[in-house]
């Protein structure tokens, strides 16, 4: 069964509110088992264009990562995260080669 990933290009437009998405949604992502790669370091865009903020947070399973984005604590954490920042964000499937 491949892993499950979250990979999202953020714009935050207020840092200190952003803070409060930040702490409510560690609830959702410990509870489906997540595991941050990527969150909001430096990169160097080469191709198109980016937002300032990429994260890629790897879960055990895809079940779990559409899950997660499902859930009632993550749907919390996101109302929080809406009104100061805008984003994209898509969950895939790990490859198993």
């Amino acid at each position: 069964m491949p892993k499950g990933y979250w990979v999202a290009h953020v714009t935050v437009d207020d840092p200190s509110a952003y803070e409060a998405y930040r702490a409510a949604n560690a609830v959702a992502f410990a509870k489906f088992g997540a595991r941050f790669l990527v969150r909001g370091a430096p990169h160097e865009v080469r191709e198109g264009t980016l937002r300032p903020r990429t994260v890629v947070i790897e879960f055990p399973t895809i079940e779990a990562a559409q899950a997660c984005y499902d859930s009632p604590e993550y749907q919390a954490a996101k109302a929080l995260r809406d009104p100061v920042s805008s984003g994209d964000l898509c969950i895939v499937a790990g490859w198993e080669g």
